[in-house]
C-alpha cells in the first residue's frame, strides 16, 4: 500500500512540475495576473513558492548579465531580485540615464527572456552598501528638502522618480498582465528602522508612500520590508539572517523574505565575513517549514563598486557578499550547488506547500519539530489542476538543537536530523535532501598569471619580478598640491565639503596662509612647544600640507583631529584636503550627515593664543587636476605631460602612473592586482574600475574552523585575518581589448607600480565528498523506473557530480578513494580503509568531460573495501580549457 501511495505520489508530482514549468517556460509572454491570498503570491490563478536571488545590474557589466541569469535559473531560482538606483538613472536633476550598467529595461527583459520572474525594488532609497543610499547628491540642494519624511519637496522628487520608472516599465510592456516578467514592486525601504526619528511626519510618510505607489496602478502587489505598519494593500515583509518566525502585520498577507542575508559587506581594513552553506540553507528551509512563500538571497550576485559607486563610509570596491556566485561571476562552491539542491528539494514539495493554508505541527523532541504539509487540507478553489482526493503530503522535520544530533520517529519510521538542520520529506517519508549534509563539489579558484608579450615588473626602491608583473615601461606625472586652476573660489569660513564638492570628485583643496612671527618662533623654542592643528570632527580622510609638503594624515568616521605642524618664519601656505571615501547610505537625516569638518577649525600653541581658522580666509579647488583633465581617457590620457619613471625610483605621493598591458585570449575573469600600491583609483581603457586602499585587516579574530551550527552574525566566521582587505580588482573583459589596454592609476601616498600584475581568476580544482549516509541525488526522484514503481528511491545510491565551467574538461584526477579518507580539499589522504579501484573508476568516468557522476556505493567499486561501517568517496580533479587538449566530452 506505501509502495502504491507513493508511486501515486512521484507520478502527480511529476505532472504538476511538468505544468508549473511548461507554462512558464512556453506562456511566460502571455499576460498574467498576480494577487496575493495569506499564503502566498498567486501567479496566473495558482499560488506559488518562490525562490528569488538579488543581481545589482549595475555591479557588473551588461556583457555579463545573460551569464549571471543563467546561473541563477540553473540554481533553481524562480526570481531575479534588484533594487533601482536613483543616483545611477538621475545623476543632474531631470537627466536621465537608461544606458550600459544603467539599461534597466534590458535586464528586466533578458531575465524575462530566460524565463525567470522579476521583483524591481523601487525605493528609492536603496542603502545597499551603495553610494549616499542610491539618493543623488543634487537632492542635497533642493530648497527645504527633508530626506524620508512628511515634507512636500522630497515627496515631490520622490513621486516624479517613482513614476518615472514605473512609467517607462508600462510602455516597455514589462509588468506582468502586459506580459511582462515582473510580478512584485518594493516602494521605501527598511524604513522601520528610521520611522522613529522622524515622530508623526515618519508614520505619515509610510502612509503616503503607500498611497503613492498604489496610485500608480503597476498591476502588481507592493511590498515594504522592515516596515510592520505598512498599511493597506502594502505586504510587509522581512529582511535578517532568519526569517522562519516572521508574521506580517494582516492574516490576509502572504510571508516574504526579501533580503536573506548570505553573506555580508566588508570595510576597508576590515575582515571578510564568510557564511556557512549549512546554516544559510538552514535558514531558508525553516522559512518554507514554517509558512514562508518567497524568499530573496541578499545577494545571489554581489558584483563590484565600480567608480565610486560604493557606499559607507569605507566601503571596499567588491561587492562579493559571499555569494553564491563571486564577484566575477563564477559559482562560488559549495554554496552555489548545496543551495541549488536545497532549491529542488524545496520544488517537489510545492504541490503539497501551495495547497495547504497551514501546516500540521508535530513535536519530535525537546528540541525537534516536524511540520507537515497536505494537499486536501484546503484547497479554495486555487489550483483546479489537481482534486482534492489525490493528496500529497511533504513535511520538514527540524533539529533546532545546536550541539547534538537527534533521533526522532515520524510516521512510525526512525529518522536522525544533525545539529540544527531540517530534513525534507517530499513524499512525508524518504528524506530527500538535509541542510547540513552537504554533497556539492568544492571549487577552488587558482589565481594564473595573465602571461602575454609585455611582461616585467618591481618594492620600495622599485625591485623587478619578471614573471608576474603588468609591464616593464611605465609613465609617470605629479599631481599638483593644492590650487591647481583658475576655477577656484575664496570665501571666508569653513565651506561643508559636499556642499563645494557635489560629489563630482572625493578630493577637495582648502588653502589659507598662515603667518608666522619671530616670537612665535622663539615662544615655541624656549617652552619647547610646537603648533598643532585641530579639527573637533572629520571624516573621511584628512591630509594636511604645508607649502606643499605632506606633514600629516588623518581617518575615520567623524574623529578628532590633533596633528602636530611645524612651521617656517614668515608666510606658508596651509592646506587641508579633505576627501570621502563613499557616502553615507544608511541612517536617519542623511540629507544633513555631509563630509570634510564639524566643529571649529583652529592652531594652537601661539604666543598671542590661538588661531580660530574657522573663519578664516579660504581658497577652494574641487577634485585633482589629472581626474578633471580625463587623463584616464584614451582619447585625453596624452596631454597630461607623462615622464618615463625609472625602475630605481623612489615611490611618491599624489602621482599618475599609466601602462599598457595585452591580456590571453580566453573567457576566465580578469582582475588586477594591486597589493603593491598604497590608496588611491585606478582606471582600464577610460573605465573607472574603482577605489584601492591598501588596509590590512587585524591578525585575530578569524577562527580555524568554521562551525556553521547555531545562529549566524556577521563576525563570526571571519577570514582573510591579517592580510590586506583587497588587493585584487576586477576588470570586465568587455573593457579590454586582446592588446594596448591603458592602465591609469592615481596613487596618493606612495606605490610601486612595476609590481601591479594582471591575473586570471580559475577554478582549476574541483573537489567533492559523499558518504552512504547522503540521499540520493535529487534529479533522481523523477527517474522514470521511480515515478513508474519499478523501484524505490531508497534503491537508489548517492553520487557525485563534478562539472567544470563551461568551456573546461576535468583533465586529471588528483586524489580518489573510496573508503575512509581522511583530510579536506587539497589536503586529502588515504584512510585505513582504500578500495585499490578509487582512481581507475573515477578517472574512467570524469576524464576528458566537463561534467561527470560517480556512484558512492560498493558494486561502484567492485565490491565492499573493508566491511563493517560507513564508506565514503573523496575525489579531487583538475579542470582545463577544452581548447588547449581537444574536444570536450559530454
Amino acid at each position: 500500500m506505501v509502495v502504491s501511495e507513493n508511486r501515486a505520489f512521484l507520478q502527480l508530482l511529476s505532472l504538476y512540475l511538468f505544468i508549473q514549468f511548461s507554462v512558464t517556460a512556453a506562456n511566460f509572454f502571455e499576460p498574467f495576473n498576480v494577487t496575493y491570498d495569506h499564503r502566498a503570491l498567486i501567479i496566473d490563478g495558482k499560488r506559488r513558492m518562490l525562490i528569488s536571488g538579488g543581481i545589482h545590474y549595475p555591479r557588473a557589466t551588461p556583457q555579463m548579465w545573460p551569464d549571471l541569469i543563467a546561473k541563477t535559473k540553473e540554481g533553481g531560482a524562480d526570481v531575479v531580485e534588484t533594487y533601482v538606483f536613483w543616483n545611477g538613472h538621475e545623476p543632474v536633476r531631470g537627466q536621465y540615464n537608461f544606458e550600459g550598467r544603467y539599461d534597466l529595461v534590458k535586464f528586466v527583459k533578458l531575465v524575462g527572456d530566460s524565463g525567470l520572474y522579476f521583483f524591481l525594488r523601487i525605493g528609492p532609497y536603496a542603502c545597499a552598501e551603495w553610494n549616499f543610499g542610491g539618493f543623488p547628491v543634487w537632492l542635497r540642494d533642493v530648497p527645504g528638502i527633508e530626506f524620508r519624511t512628511d515634507n512636500e519637496p522630497f515627496k515631490r522628487e520622490m513621486q516624479h522618480f517613482v513614476t518615472k520608472i514605473v512609467d517607462l516599465l508600462r510602455e516597455e510592456k514589462l509588468f506582468s498582465w502586459q506580459g511582462g516578467p515582473i510580478i512584485l514592486l518594493q516602494i521605501e525601504n527598511e524604513y522601520g528602522n528610521m520611522e522613529s526619528s522622524y515622530g508623526q511626519k515618519g508614520k505619515n510618510y509610510v502612509k503616503w508612500a503607500a498611497n503613492m505607489a498604489l496610485g500608480l496602478r503597476a498591476g502588481v502587489p507592493w511590498v515594504m520590508c522592515k516596515q510592520t505598519d505598512a498599511p493597506g494593500e502594502i505586504i510587509d515583509t522581512c529582511n535578517n539572517y532568519y526569517c522562519d518566525g516572521y508574521k506580517p502585520n494582516s492574516p490576509n498577507k502572504p510571508t516574504i523574505w526579501t533580503e536573506n542575508w548570505d553573506g555580508w559587506y566588508t570595510s576597508w581594513g576590515g575582515r571578510l565575513p564568510h557564511r556557512p552553506v549549512e546554516d544559510l540553507a538552514f535558514a531558508v528551509a525553516r522559512f518554507f517549514q514554517r509558512g514562508g512563500s518567497l524568499m530573496n538571497y541578499y545577494m545571489y550576485f554581489g558584483g563590484t563598486n565600480f567608480g565610486r559607486t560604493s557606499g559607507g563610509p569605507f566601503y571596499i570596491t567588491s561587492y562579493d557578499y559571499d555569494a553564491p556566485i563571486d564577484e566575477y561571476g563564477l559559482r562560488s562552491e559549495p554554496k552555489w550547488g548545496h543551495l541549488k539542491d536545497l532549491h529542488a528539494a524545496i520544488r517537489l514539495c510545492e504541490r503539497a506547500l501551495v495547497a495547504a493554508d497551514s501546516p500540521q505541527y508535530m513535536k519530535l523532541g525537546p528540541k525537534q519539530e516536524a511540520h507537515v504539509y497536505w494537499e486536501n487540507t484546503h484547497i479554495n478553489g486555487l489550483d483546479a489542476t489537481f482534486s482534492e482526493s489525490q493528496s500529497a503530503c511533504s513535511a520538514f522535520l527540524a533539529n533546532i538543537d545546536e550541539h547534538k544530533e537527534a533521533f526522532v520517529t515520524f510516521r512510525g519510521k526512525s529518522y536522525t536530523l544533525p545539529p540544527w538542520s531540517v530534513s525534507i520529506l517530499p513524499d512525508c517519508r524518504n528524506t530527500a535532501f538535509n541542510t547540513a549534509k552537504v554533497g556539492a563539489q568544492t571549487s577552488m579558484k587558482l589565481v594564473e598569471y595573465a602571461q602575454s608579450t609585455k611582461i616585467s615588473a618591481p618594492e620600495l626602491i622599485m625591485t623587478k619580478n619578471e614573471a608576474s608583473s603588468i609591464s616593464e615601461s611605465w609613465m609617470s606625472v605629479n599631481e599638483p598640491i593644492g590650487i591647481w586652476s583658475a576655477n577656484n573660489f575664496t570665501f571666508q569660513g569653513m565651506l561643508e565639503h559636499l556642499n563645494v564638492t557635489k560629489d563630482k570628485s572625493d578630493y577637495l583643496w582648502h588653502m589659507t596662509r598662515i603667518y608666522i612671527s619671530d616670537e612665535d618662533i622663539a615662544f615655541w623654542e624656549e617652552n619647547q612647544v610646537s603648533p598643532t592643528l585641530v579639527i573637533d570632527s572629520m571624516r573621511d580622510v584628512l591630509r594636511v600640507f604645508i607649502n606643499g609638503q605632506l606633514i600629516g594624515s588623518t581617518s575615520g568616521h567623524w574623529v578628532k583631529v590633533v596633528q602636530p605642524v611645524q612651521f617656517h618664519h614668515g608666510y606658508s601656505d596651509f592646506l587641508l584636503l579633505s576627501q570621502t571615501v563613499g557616502l553615507q547610505n544608511y541612517g536617519a537625516f542623511l540629507e544633513k550627515d555631509g563630509a570634510g569638518f564639524r566643529g571649529q577649525i583652529k592652531l594652537t600653541g601661539f604666543k598671542n593664543g590661538d588661531i580660530d581658522l574657522s573663519k578664516a580666509s579660504w581658497t577652494y579647488q574641487v577634485g585633482l587636476k589629472g581626474e578633471f583633465q580625463k587623463i584616464f581617457t584614451i582619447e585625453e590620457n596624452e596631454k597630461a605631460g607623462w615622464t618615463e619613471l625609472k625602475l630605481d625610483a623612489t615611490p611618491s605621493t599624489f602621482t599618475w602612473y599609466k601602462a599598457y598591458f595585452d591580456i590571453p585570449d580566453g573567457t576566465e575573469p580578469v582582475a588586477l592586482d594591486l597589493g603593491s600600491m598604497g590608496k588611491g583609483q585606478a582606471w582600464v581603457n577610460g573605465h573607472h574600475i574603482g577605489r584601492y586602499w591598501n588596509l590590512i585587516a587585524p591578525k585575530d579574530g578569524c577562527p580555524k574552523s568554521c562551525d556553521y551550527r547555531g545562529a549566524y552574525s556577521s563576525n563570526k566566521c571571519m577570514t582573510n585575518c591579517g592580510k590586506p582587505t583587497q588587493t585584487w580588482y576586477h576588470v570586465p573583459r568587455s573593457w579590454l581589448q586582446a592588446s594596448n589596454n591603458l592602465l591609469v592609476i592615481f596613487e596618493e601616498t606612495g606605490g610601486n607600480p612595476f609590481e601591479i600584475s594582471v591575473k586570471l581568476h580559475v577554478p582549476q580544482i574541483l573537489c567533492a565528498q559523499v558518504s552512504e549516509s547522503h540521499h540520493p541525488p535529487l534529479r533522481q526522484w523523477l527517474h522514470p523506473d521511480v515515478l513508474d514503481g519499478k523501484i524505490s528511491i531508497n534503491d537508489m545510491r548517492p553520487e557525485i557530480h563534478l562539472q567544470c565551467k563551461d568551456g573546461h574538461i576535468i583533465s586529471s584526477i588528483e586524489f580518489a578513494s573510496y573508503g575512509t579518507p581522511c583530510g579536506s580539499c587539497q589536503s586529502f589522504s588515504e584512510g585505513n580503509c582504500h578500495s585499490p579501484n578509487s582512481l581507475s573508476v573515477v578517472s574512467k568516468a570524469c576524464k576528458g568531460r566537463n561534467s561527470c557522476f560517480v556512484e558512492v556505493s560498493n558494486s561502484g567499486f567492485g565490491g565492499d573495501p573493508c566491511r563493517g561501517g560507513v564508506k565514503t568517496l573523496a575525489i579531487q580533479a583538475r579542470c582545463v580549457s577544452s581548447s588547449s587538449v581537444g574536444v570536450s566530452q559530454f
